[in-house]
């Protein structure tokens, strides 16, 4: 149990970038600062008609914008929308989920797109396992599927070093105890594809999680691989390493298929 202290404590050295994540701000708040006006000049400026969000004439100066909304006062450009960014990427065995490493390439190094800086990750996976990471600059949306509330699922393709017993199933349905937080595992879906292979899928995201699990049942993981998070799934022809942005239906497939499986789980 101590080992595994010394290395959950050793996780929280790797950068990750989910701290500085600008705050919405209220449209008059917005274009006071802008023009070194008073609260109330630019609130009649709004009422005024002469504010527009995204193209769109406003006429509620208590709005709040974030920093991918576009503002414009009379025309001008007042601040400029960012870019929203939804990535995912298929992780290699041997590259670090963080934003910054000391020793080893990251997933970050692995995306060529001038706006690279701006993202943040949506979860991890261990230096040695490979597959689905989705990276955004959206911090609601990484909020949304990071929330241990919703249960989003996580779909993993799993080698094991002995062959998995069929009594197995039922021990990852009842969880397990982990002394070192104090806790029990929710309950975990086990799919056995052949003596040696598993599909898992996971509702948490604890330390090691899975290796641990199948540490409990005598066996230990020699392969693991992540397939799905909520409604993305990896394509088997995306090579490793390989990124692309996600489609404006798997955005919206996350969303929904978190809401589905937390349906499901409470039946």
């Amino acid at each position: 149990m101590r080992g595994w202290f010394r290395v959950i404590r050793r996780r929280h050295c790797i950068s990750h970038r989910f701290m500085a994540i600008p705050l919405p701000v209220k449209l008059d708040r917005l274009l006071a600062k802008h023009d070194a006006m008073g609260r109330n000049q630019a609130r009649q400026r709004v009422v005024d008609r002469r504010v527009s969000v995204d193209g769109h004439v406003v006429v509620r100066h208590d709005l709040e914008v974030d920093r991918f909304s576009r503002v414009e006062l009379d025309g001008v450009l007042i601040r400029p929308a960012q870019r929203l960014l939804h990535l995912m990427i298929h992780k290699p065995v041997g590259v670090v989920s963080a934003t910054t490493d000391s020793e080893h390439r990251t997933v970050i190094d692995l995306i060529d797109d001038p706006d690279k800086e701006s993202l943040h990750l949506v979860g991890r996976l261990d230096r040695n396992t490979s597959g689905l990471i989705l990276l955004t600059n959206d911090g609601r949306w990484s909020k949304l599927l990071m929330d241990p509330a919703r249960k989003v699922p996580k779909v993993y393709l799993v080698e094991t070093r002995d062959p998995i017993p069929p009594a197995a199933v039922a021990e990852f349905a009842c969880g397990f105890y982990f002394h070192t937080e104090d806790l029990t595992t929710l309950p975990a879906e086990l799919e056995i594809l052949s003596d040696r292979q598993a599909r898992l899928t996971l509702y948490e995201g604890r330390y090691h999680q899975v290796k641990r699990m199948f540490h409990r049942i005598g066996n230990r993981v020699t392969a693991l691989h992540r397939e799905r998070i909520g409604g993305i799934i990896l394509p088997v022809d995306m090579s490793p390493g390989a990124w692309r942005h996600l489609t404006e239906q798997e955005i919206a497939n996350t969303i929904e298929s978190t809401t589905e499986d937390r349906q499901s789980q409470s039946l």
